[in-house]
């Protein structure tokens, strides 16, 4: 067991007293995750343009990159860079899940799979919303966070096979009928659509601009959050964690300064993309 006396010495965020830090994402997954949002912000940032390509904007948009067939490139560029992140992460849950029988993969209190508990949380924070009742507690991933995750299946399975679809439209017309390449197109164009609205507003919100997290919150970026933080947001994965005698094996060391100024440059770009998006988008509507 390590000297937890000297682990907190070094675990000294920046500016700030001693105190230790735990890890929550590996280097692997927050890499993955960069992909994933990277590429997100790159399909949305040449899908609305073509979706809205009477806006002025969009024209604007398009004329400063060499016109919509380069927003078309770079649109099926980042569709082929997600597609590749998405099947390596599947390759990960079967290896781990399926090959080495790891437990807590597919139920359990550290899965992402929906459970009972699940629908009680939701309960309970809606009554909470509105003063009826306790804030429930939550164990290594809450409602919100499984619903988010399983949201990118979805856009995979439909977004995505509806875009490769009318990529390859001359091997789809083999086996598909002509209404059903027609309705890939108006799939591909709404469910686009909402998963835009959806990411940009209410993932956004929950997942940085709510308070527990405002301005940002730097888990995903860093890895580590501190132990305040973790018995604060997620108080039954801590006492789990302390009960079975596992907190050591989950601390980790405390985020440098080039890591936080680094983290927040990256994350607050993403945001401000993101927010540009949403306005630009909710502006072809309205205006």
């Amino acid at each position: 067991m390590p000297d937890l006396e000297k682990v907190a010495a070094n675990n000294t965020p920046p500016g700030g007293s001693p105190g230790r830090f735990f890890q929550r994402f590996t280097r692997e997954q927050r890499y993955l995750h960069g992909v994933l949002f990277s590429t997100f912000l790159g399909l949305a940032g040449t899908g609305l343009p073509l979706r809205f390509s009477e806006s002025i904007w969009a024209r604007g948009l398009a004329r400063g990159v060499g016109g919509f067939g380069a927003i078309l490139f770079f649109h099926k560029l980042c569709a082929v860079v997600l597609t590749i992140a998405f099947l390596i992460h599947l390759k990960e849950i079967f290896t781990r899940g399926i090959l080495h029988g790891e437990k807590g993969i597919f139920w359990g209190s550290t899965s992402m799979v929906a459970n009972w508990k699940d629908v009680k949380d939701l309960v309970g924070h809606l009554r909470w919303f509105v003063g009826l009742g306790p804030k429930p507690e939550f164990e290594r991933y809450a409602y919100w966070e499984k619903f988010d995750y399983w949201a990118v299946f979805w856009g995979m399975i439909v977004i995505g096979f509806s875009g490769y679809a009318m990529w390859f439209a001359p091997f789809f017309a083999h086996f598909l009928p002509g209404w059903a390449l027609n309705a890939v197109l108006v799939i591909h164009s709404e469910e686009g659509l909402l998963a835009i609205l959806f990411i940009f507003s209410i993932h956004f919100v929950n997942t940085h601009l709510r308070p527990d997290s405002f301005p940002m919150d730097m888990v995903v970026f860093t890895g580590v959050e501190s132990e305040e933080e973790f018995k604060h947001k997620r108080p039954l994965e801590y006492e789990r964690l302390a009960r079975e005698g596992k907190l050591e094996s989950r601390l980790g060391e405390a985020p440098q300064t080039w890591q936080v100024n680094f983290s927040k440059v990256i994350g607050f770009t993403a945001i401000f993309i993101g927010l540009t998006l949403l306005v630009l988008t909710l502006s072809a509507y309205f205006i």
